[in-house]
């Protein structure tokens, strides 16, 4: 049935994949213009423009996946969304359009809201900082200027149609969300190169992700809002907005928390790092740091391909799918590190140096001790990912623990006791290996196998 969650077989594992390898050959063809035109000093403050980014989005605090997560409640067949736990549904219920109605209406308003917040956010202290930052800065200052102007407008875009991804994801739009993700990154690594060309510098990056980031919001809409779909909604009496976003708002607000934790944990290290070592430096931990967020991407396909069907699973109770789905997810997550890992280990700054890049990679030694901590990292993510596709959210406060004793490690290592790269890696996988990386394995392991 076409109101349901769409199907997700082997078509849509491999288009997930076919994405995920098209996203990362688009980076690399864009990577080497990056780090052959651009000075270390530029690809530090690019660094930093990715830190931000991802600072800016923690705004949603946790609304994303929860809307998500109930988009695909409710095109499962629920009746009512709950603070705590499912309603249980049938695979045959129909979905309650009054409901759907509701909560999208729900979601425009909050993001209307969060929108205007980072506008005032970043055009004050966010533009404070960059200033700050610009003072040890001895590139084309104007360019950085307009390229920090355009930042501003693209997260606000961003962050005002943030809600379109968990339409499409809580649908379970696997292929199209694929191809959607696909053309928009052609456009963006296209456009970019022929500015880079132009000499407009980082303008070139910033100015193309916007008109990207625009082209797949478009597309997006016209993807989700079919005829039929605009039609049930025109006819639905929508459920009372507010006492919606009143049900989803507390879980939200600890996804929020769990995020916060993990940008302290895994993103704080540039921005902090910064203050206390060089561009160059920060450079060099920053583009292992991408390249090791691509390898994560390729490592959770699987998990995030089936994120709806978890959410399904959970509804009907379907014991059986959800550890099927895990060795799946698990498996697969520690295989690609292990490939990826050795790959990048004997081949990374080999390639580097093919294209004459100004940046290289950190030492071997460091890569490899940050390839185990990203992998235990996302290991107990997915497990946790499996815990809040019931709706629950055990682990947002030890995920503020764990960033705040990251933020406390960084000042330790880079401050007193001069560590470098070093307390940039350390920081964050000690903070997670004290507790979080083995409680939620352990708590998926036992609630599925009663081990």
């Amino acid at each position: 049935m076409a109101e349901k969650i769409e199907h997700i077989g082997k078509k849509e594992i491999i288009w997930s994949y076919a994405g995920t390898a098209f996203m990362i050959g688009a980076g690399v063809i864009l990577l080497p213009f990056i780090l052959h035109k651009m000075p270390q000093e530029t690809v530090g403050i690019w660094n930093i423009f990715q830190t931000i980014t991802a600072l800016v989005l923690l705004l949603d605090f946790g609304f994303r996946p929860s809307f998500a997560r109930n988009i695909s409640y409710i095109f499962s067949g629920v009746k009512t969304l709950q603070k705590d736990g499912v309603a249980h549904t049938t695979s045959d219920a129909a979905v309650d359009y009054g409901l759907l109605k509701g909560t999208l209406i729900a979601m425009r308003r909050f993001y209307r809201w969060m929108a205007l917040a980072v506008l005032g956010i970043l055009a004050t202290a966010g533009t404070a900082y960059f200033w700050y930052i610009l003072q040890k800065y001895s590139g084309d200052r104007q360019d950085a200027l307009i390229a920090w102007i355009l930042l501003i407008g693209i997260n606000c875009y961003n962050l005002y149609t943030f809600y379109y991804e968990a339409l499409l994801t809580g649908k379970g739009y696997v292929k199209r969300n694929q191809q959607i993700n696909m053309f928009g990154q052609a456009v963006y690594i296209g456009l970019a190169i022929g500015l880079i060309y132009a000499g407009l510098g980082l303008t070139a990056i910033v100015a193309s992700q916007l008109v990207s980031t625009i082209i797949r919001r478009v597309l997006t809409y016209r993807v989700f809002f079919t005829k039929d779909l605009k039609a049930h909604l025109i006819e639905a009496v929508a459920q009372e907005p507010k006492q919606i976003l009143g049900t989803i708002t507390p879980n939200a607000i600890k996804i929020g928390l769990t995020q916060l934790g993990g940008f302290l944990v895994n993103k704080s290290a540039v921005l902090i790092g910064s203050a206390f070592l060089s561009l160059e430096e920060v450079a060099c931990y920053g583009i292992t740091m991408q390249v090791m967020d691509i390898l994560a991407r390729c490592a959770t396909v699987f998990y995030q391909s089936y994120m709806p069907k978890l959410a399904q699973c959970r509804a009907e109770k379907d014991l059986t799918g959800l550890k099927r789905y895990y060795l799946l997810c698990t498996g697969s997550l520690l295989l690609v590190y292990i490939l990826g890992g050795v790959v990048w280990i004997f081949l990374g700054n080999w390639a580097l140096d093919l294209i004459s890049s100004q940046t290289h990679f950190v030492p071997t030694v460091m890569l490899l001790v940050m390839l185990i901590i990203s992998t235990l990292e996302h290991n107990h993510a997915v497990s946790a990912g499996f815990i809040m596709a019931d709706n629950k959210i055990p682990f947002f406060i030890p995920s503020l623990v764990s960033g705040a004793a990251t933020v406390l490690l960084l000042w330790i290592f880079l401050g007193p006791l001069h560590w470098g790269i070093w307390g940039l890696i350390l920081a964050p996988g000690l903070a997670q290996l004290a507790y979080q990386n083995w409680k939620w394995p352990s708590v998926v392991i036992k609630e599925l196998w009663g081990k």
